[in-house]
């Protein structure tokens, strides 16, 4: 490590570089120094033109067979060859920095629970095909498991995604929501503690919740709680039919409390509108950053077949005990011209459980906070909000929260 004028350079070797634009067209290769600093890589050409990518515009990293591939926010596609012997250094540093940004970026000042264990994973998406494996860090973060490879991307698994966990000859299998599947193993002496402390975290969270819906419904019996809970994970906002189908009085209780939060002239008009089945109400205790207390949500489908009245809409608002809402969020259910293609309300009914889904998702990963999703990307642009636009360039489902974002009715007069 030294220092270049300002910058401190981590790592430096001699290089090949090819660069294709958004097209897949090559615009520049040749030999090269590569630079890996705190806070970029750069390419320099020993006469051409330097190639600077700081690392909020990298938004993915993978190597095959020996050569890292980089995409960077400009649909450009960066890949750094013929390293030799310094490739595994190279790969395991950058790989090093960038997850240490994506910590800082989008784990939004969320604070660590367990760390400092050495182990190895294998990493299954949704069609059971491998996509990643080697020696990592699992840490254990207040709402998620974050696995840090080594070499290549972190993985961020939130508790509220995971549908099974078991232990099999000191391996730790998940299995999430999504159909992925974590294994990790080989954590020697820690193995224990850091299933000790990952069974307190999410048996921490599990209280939190069974409690607020006990608070709500105090006549409640423990299977009654333990069952709603489960749909309520963490914040997550629930449907009404499947509250309803464990009890219609838990359901009648969440709509009490938001008369109480502030926001229930907002949901008794939106709900006029609404299919009444898919309306969700989330409820969420010491949220991170800087809202507290209780907070509630809800989301509110407004679509039919009949194409001829308003429609194909959700609504989004939020609230805390602290104070009332202060604007009402529509986002676009699917693209205009997809929606005069559905003439099945089933169909309709699908995409709506599938946005649901992803807007849920998307909420707890960046713990709630609306401004990612209402900024302009000229605000999005501007210093103060950095960590914002890596997260939109790292979260699908936030850059598709965007892309369906109509706009927001501030909380002026109910009449708006």
């Amino acid at each position: 490590m030294f220092e270049d004028n300002e910058r401190i350079i981590i790592f430096e070797c001699s290089t090949h570089y090819n660069l294709y634009d958004e097209s897949g067209e090559e615009i520049a290769s040749g030999k090269a120094n590569a630079q890996i600093s705190e806070d970029d890589v750069s390419i320099l050409p020993k006469f051409g033109e330097v190639i600077f990518c700081a690392l909020r515009d990298i938004i993915s990293i993978s190597e095959n067979d020996y050569k890292i591939h980089l995409i960077l926010s400009s649909n450009e596609k960066l890949i750094i060859s013929n390293l030799g012997y310094k490739f595994e250094d190279f790969f395991r540093v950058l790989s090093k920095i960038h997850n240490d940004r994506i910590l800082k970026d989008l784990l939004m000042e969320e604070s660590i629970k367990k760390s400092g264990v050495n182990a190895e994973f294998i990493f299954f998406d949704e069609n059971a095909v491998e996509q990643q494996n080697g020696k990592c860090y699992p840490c254990l973060y207040e709402t998620a498991i974050v696995i840090i490879p080594e070499k290549g991307e972190l993985k961020r698994i939130p508790y509220c995604d995971i549908t099974d966990i078991n232990e099999e000859d000191f391996n730790l299998i998940i299995k999430t929501d999504f159909g992925e599947k974590i294994i990790i193993s080989k954590m020697g002496k820690k193995h224990n503690s850091f299933i000790k402390t990952l069974s307190e975290v999410i048996n921490e969270l599990s209280i939190k919740v069974q409690a607020s819906l006990k608070e709500l419904l105090p006549q409640a019996n423990p299977s009654i709680i333990r069952k709603a809970s489960r749909f309520m994970k963490e914040g997550k906002a629930a449907k009404r039919s499947d509250i309803e189908s464990i009890s219609p009085e838990i359901w009648n209780a969440l709509e009490k409390r938001i008369a109480i939060i502030g926001i229930k002239k907002e949901y008794d008009f939106l709900k006029t509108l609404s299919q009444k089945e898919k309306i969700c109400i989330g409820l969420k205790r010491d949220l991170l950053g800087d809202l507290t207390g209780e907070y509630m949500w809800f989301l509110i489908p407004i679509y039919s077949n009949n194409h001829k009245i308003p429609g194909n809409v959700v609504a989004m608002e939020a609230g805390s005990a602290e104070g009332a809402g202060k604007a009402t969020y529509f986002f676009k259910l699917t693209h205009r011209k997809d929606y005069c293609q559905y003439e099945n309300i089933d169909e309709l009914h699908k995409r709506c459980d599938n946005f649901i889904k992803k807007i849920n998702r998307c909420m707890l990963a960046i713990n709630f906070r609306r401004e990612p999703i209402y900024l302009s990307d000229e605000k999005i642009s501007e210093p103060r909000y950095e960590k914002y636009h890596f997260a939109i360039q790292k979260i699908s489902e936030l850059r598709e929260l965007r892309s369906l974002f109509i706009g927001r009715v501030i909380h002026s007069s109910i009449e708006q």
